[in-house]
Parts: C-alpha cells; structure tokens; sequence
C-alpha cells in the first residue's frame, strides 16, 4: 500500500503542521515508511504553501507523484492549481468554508467540510488544520486515530493549555470524516 497525498493552502493556514503530523506518526508509531516535502510560496503568511506526504509499506521511490492518491484544499487557489494532479479514482478533502466552487470532476471522491467555519466556532481560526487533519483520519483511515493524536499531544508538550481545545477540534474532525465515510 503506497498513499500519495498533498495537502495545500495559504501560509498560516497549518498546512504544513498537519503534513508534519502525518509524517511524524508515521514515522514514530508504525513500521511504514514516510516521506515529508515542504514547499512554499513567496511569503509564508498569505502566500501559498504545499507539502507531499508519501506513506507506504515499500521504499518511498520518490517524495513526488505526478499524481497524487488524495489532495486536500484549504483554498481556491490551491483547488485550482492541483486539482489535474489528482489521480482518477482519488479523494479531494476540501475546506468549504472557502472553496465554494463547483469541481467538475466526476471520477474522484469529494469530502466537502468547512473547516474554517468550524474552527471559529470552536474559538480558535488557527485549529482549521487539525479539524482537517481529523477529517482526514476520519475519511481515510490510513493511520490510527491515536497515532496521529499522540504526534499533535508531542508537538504541543510544551503548550499543555492548547492541548484540550485541539483535542476537541481532532475528535471534531475524525467524527465528521468517519461520518463522510459511512455514506459513500
């Protein structure tokens, strides 16, 4: 089994926190192997960012696909420029509370969730990304709930207040993307 995956967005949107994330656990929790490539636009914040993440059972060949198993879209820039890089047969996680548009493909899986939306009502815009991430776990089931909840409570040891508000947020998410999944 080989998961190619980009997640892409604006720069302070988490994009490549919830990368890291997948990496990380991965990495640290399971005998897959992992491959994590950043990249970012000309600014950090406001500008676009984008990071591939490969999980597979063999040897990562390369840490870019020229088409990617699942996509997820924090915005419509995002949507528009990598949409073509989505395999048929794939899976698009789109932020809704962004991206309104139509997406004329029929051969591809949507998981549509505003994120966005429900990170401000949660209290927290910067929680988008682990909603997402939630979502993600949820839909795909490509690693363990609490493998990827024990790389976010790592990353965040040192923050212990944040840790229950993004707790909330990653169920939120993992709920909503099983959910998706019991539909299609």
């Amino acid at each position: 089994m080989e998961t190619n995956l980009l997640v892409a967005g604006f720069g302070g949107q988490g994009v490549m926190t919830l990368g890291k994330f997948l990496a990380a656990a991965t990495c640290d929790a399971t005998d897959k192997n992992v491959t994590f490539f950043p990249s970012y636009g000309a600014e950090q914040r406001g500008g676009t960012a984008n990071c591939y993440v490969v999980i597979s059972d063999n040897a990562v060949g390369t840490p870019i696909a020229d088409e990617m198993d699942e996509l997820i879209v924090m915005n419509q820039p995002s949507l528009d420029r990598f949409l073509g890089k989505l395999k048929a047969g794939g899976t698009l996680y789109v932020n809704s509370s962004i991206v309104t548009g139509e997406i004329d493909r029929s051969d591809i899986i949507v998981v549509r969730v505003p994120v966005s939306d429900l990170a401000f009502q949660l209290g927290n815009a910067k929680v988008l990304n682990i909603i997402m991430l939630g979502v993600y776990i949820g839909f795909s089931q490509v690693l363990p709930p609490e493998v990827i909840w024990s790389a976010v409570e790592h990353k965040f040891a040192s923050k212990p207040k944040i840790l229950p508000l993004n707790r909330k947020a990653f169920e939120e998410g993992l709920h909503i993307g099983a959910k998706i999944r019991k539909k299609k």
